[in-house]
């Protein structure tokens, strides 16, 4: 029987580093000094109970960043934040809105968020603030998840209304007459996580970006907008390409942050051959097991879904073994039910949970609270993501400890063995093409069902009589008498048009094991023949089930309860096929060519591989 005290970071990272089979694996070892905090002032024009109600909450002043971001918005400008992890981006738009609420209660302002997760928690947020400086705020959520009833309320009544680009897309604009309320005194826009917003999902955002500000003039509001951003390199850039507007750049922040430890780990050479390496995943456990075991609250990410179940069911099997702190860790990615992701959120917020295997679905801003301990396992695919995933660590003051361990493919060993570039390196530039033909033709067709195209009115580049003169052909839109672009089809264009390149549909999995059978979770189209095809083993939260049966029409598998010593993995293969060249041109070591290509993955077999 083993015995747990409690026990600092700092002091755990050490006995860690004096354990030579752990010690051995460690490449560098840097230590990043904490950052104190530099403060601006609360502007003049600031209602006082919102001062004093920050002041309740133990926010005296604000960090620099804070304060000329919150100017910036009142006197009109776009603005786009970058700043760390928790160095709180939420107030840089939130006190600008319940100022303009507090001069005028009819005022309104869309908060767009890529997640409803994220959409949920601001809400809450922002509910808490307006409750502490005692003003009456209508703040609400509206997505996929919002009864029928509550939806006419807050088309109504809504003040603050938090929703996410897909709802945009193909609930508000299209109905925009229903919400003539909000896009009558909408003063303000918020796009939160920014650098999320990039390549085909990007471009499609701008567009709907460009449909919400050309409702919002037809209605006859000029919002501001505010963007927050985590670390990239090209931020106003980005912004600028998604709304079509200059923006000012606020990245200087007045955050503190505690030190930080970051270490970088390689697994043990096993073959020196053929250069196989033992297990990221295995080697990631042991490094997060002593900071479990002293009861610090820690993250540690997987690559995959895959990846995580295995990390959560080792981590669980040896703190059961030594009578660990079993039941206080869970794992978090994208196919547990929503009613679950809140509950872990909620349980990391309060300290309940101790650990968290997970995606990078927490990558993004939920507030999960004070962590110690980051822990990743594989290198992320960029300098950006890596720094968001060693953020989660040491989000307010305090010693914290970043771990990536590599894996044995090149790239990971680049990174552990060339510090400076993680160190040093310049974040990845986003990148989002609005103009894009395929995507601003569907986008145009969403459009002119909204309103009418005058002669001349410019969307995106520049004037778009021709490209309607194209629709026009195809029997999409028609000109009238007057000269203006009227939609005249009978279908619903924003329903054709999907804003990530992913299927739009899940496979639902059916736990068959109780006597009522129950939705255990769901899996996108495309991962489903991997990870739950006929007979295969399904992870979910370290407990196997069995795929008895996968029906692909009716997109529902079933599964039901076993407890073996073997997971599944499943071999895809996957065919390149080129249909039309379009254009080509040359290039370094090889051609460039432009056409469309046939993409075909088809699961082959599966092998069983023993825990």
């Amino acid at each position: 029987m083993r015995t747990y005290a409690p026990a600092e970071p700092g002091a755990v990272l050490a006995g860690l580093l004096s354990e030579p089979s752990l010690a051995n694996g460690v490449v560098h070892h840097a230590v990043l000094p904490p950052r104190p905090a530099d403060y601006g002032a609360f502007p003049s024009w600031l209602d006082q109970r919102i001062v004093a109600g920050l002041a309740g909450r133990g926010i005296e002043r604000p960090y620099v960043h804070q304060a000329e971001a919150i100017e910036a918005a009142r006197a009109g400008e776009d603005v786009v934040i970058v700043t760390p992890t928790a160095s709180g981006k939420t107030l840089c738009y939130a006190l600008p809105i319940l100022q303009a609420i507090a001069d005028d209660p009819a005022a309104r302002a869309l908060l767009l968020f890529p997640t409803k997760a994220l959409g949920q928690d601001q809400v809450t947020e922002f509910a808490e603030l307006s409750r502490a400086a005692g003003l009456q705020v209508s703040a609400s959520t509206y997505d996929g998840d919002t009864p029928a009833p509550i939806r006419s309320a807050i088309r109504s009544a809504g003040q603050v209304v938090a929703t996410n680009p897909d709802m945009l897309h193909s609930a508000i604009l299209p109905h925009h007459t229903k919400w003539f309320l909000l896009f009558e005194q909408l003063r303000y826009i918020v796009i939160d996580e920014l650098h999320t917003y990039r390549g085909v999902f990007g471009g499609h955002v701008a567009n709907v970006l460009r449909r919400l500000l050309r409702i919002c003039a037809h209605y006859g509001s000029h919002p501001v907008i505010v963007c927050c951003s985590a670390t990239i390199g090209n931020p106003g850039e980005l912004a600028e390409a998604l709304t079509g507007r200059p923006v000012r750049v606020v990245d200087r922040t007045g955050a503190p942050a505690g030190e930080r430890h970051l270490v970088l780990v390689d697994p043990p050479l096993l073959d020196p051959a053929s250069g196989a390496r033992g297990s990221a995943l295995a080697l990631a456990q042991r490094w997060a097991l002593p900071f479990l075991r002293a009861g610090r609250q820690t993250i540690v990410f997987g690559r995959s879904r895959v990846a995580v179940e295995l990390l959560l069911t080792g981590l669980r099997e040896s703190l059961r073994e030594s009578r660990g702190p079993r039941s206080r860790v869970r794992g978090y990615r994208g196919g547990y039910l929503p009613t679950e992701r809140r509950a872990i959120e909620r349980g990391l917020r309060d300290g309940e949970i101790l650990g968290v295997v997970a995606t990078n679905a927490l990558e993004l801003g939920v507030d999960i609270g004070r962590l110690d301990v980051s822990i990743v396992a594989g290198y992320p695919g960029s300098i950006a993501a890596t720094w968001q995933q060693f953020g989660r660590a040491g989000r307010r003051a305090g010693t914290s400890v970043a771990v990536l361990v590599a894996s044995g493919a090149p790239v990971d060993q680049y990174v552990v063995h060339h510090p400076e570039f993680l160190l040093e390196g310049t974040p990845e530039e986003a990148r989002a093409d609005p103009d894009n033909l395929h995507v601003l033709l569907a986008h145009l067709r969403a459009a002119t069902f909204e309103l009418p195209f005058e002669p001349g009115e410019v969307f995106g580049p520049g004037p778009v009589d021709d490209l309607l003169a194209f629709l026009g052909e195809e029997g999409h839109v028609r000109q009238a008498g007057d000269g203006r672009w009227y939609w005249s089809s009978e279908n619903f264009p924003a329903s054709e048009i999907s804003l990530r390149t992913a299927a739009p549909e899940n496979v639902v999995i059916i736990d068959t094991t109780p006597d009522r059978p129950r939705v255990l979770g769901e899996v996108d189209l495309f991962s489903a023949q991997v990870l739950v095809h006929e007979h295969a083993i399904y992870i979910h939260e370290s407990v196997q089930y069995h795929v008895d049966k996968l029906e692909w029409g009716e997109r529902k598998a079933y599964v039901h309860r076993i407890d073996v010593d073997h997971y599944t993995y499943a071999n895809r293969a996957v065919t390149l096929k080129p249909l039309d060249v379009f254009a080509e041109a040359p290039a370094t070591g090889g051609r460039r060519v432009h056409g469309e290509v046939m993409v075909a993955s088809l699961v082959t077999l599966y092998k069983k591989l023993k825990f």
